[in-house]
């Protein structure tokens, strides 16, 4: 997802945003996390995706980690939209401000511009997989990874299952395992 003002030249799209707020840098990965590019996507970018930016960004502000976070849709129905008006509303409740973003689609692209990518099902990960560049070796991996204890492996889309707050719970779940793995120096 985009957030009105700022763009990229090269897709007319704003550049990652940082967590922690300032300038974002592209160089070492250090203990701040400082630089480490993470892209959330689902299949429309309007409801998991932005809202897991949204809960990373908040939890990596919270733990003063520098990173670099966007979210996109494997479908591309919903290109320049706000997020799902529900979703929105289920995320402000939470504290966490989705409104600003705007719906985009994933690339080949994305591959090179990101160190992290985390789909929301298994159906994300297959069309994403379908698009890899011969020889790229960026992680790609269910969100959920990073919350084993919540006993699922994807979140739900609540677009279809009009449960939110599951998703939420769900989603802020591996935000807080995500950014713990981030702030230990673990491997991601």
């Amino acid at each position: 997802m985009s957030g009105a003002g700022q763009t990229d030249t090269d897709n007319g799209r704003r550049p990652p945003a940082t967590a922690a707020g300032g300038k974002a840098s592209r160089r070492g990965r250090g203990a701040s996390g400082a630089g480490t590019r993470i892209l959330f996507v689902c299949l429309g970018n309007i409801c998991r995706s932005p809202a897991a930016e949204g809960a990373v960004r908040a939890r990596a502000a919270e733990a003063g980690l520098a990173l670099e976070l966007d979210s996109a849709g494997t479908a591309g129905w919903h290109v320049g939209k706000p997020p799902y008006g529900p979703m929105i509303a289920a995320a402000a409740r939470r504290g966490i401000d989705l409104a600003p973003l705007r719906a985009r689609q994933f690339s080949a692209r994305d591959f090179t511009r990101f160190d992290l990518i985390l789909g929301m099902d298994r159906d994300n990960i297959a069309d994403m997989e379908r698009l890899r560049p011969a020889g790229n070796e960026t992680p790609l991996k269910l969100f959920l990874e990073y919350a084993p204890q919540t006993g699922f492996r994807e979140v739900p889309d609540p677009y279809h299952t009009r449960d939110f707050e599951q998703a939420l719970d769900l989603i802020e779940a591996a935000a807080r395992g995500l950014v713990e793995r981030i702030g230990g120096i673990r491997t991601l």
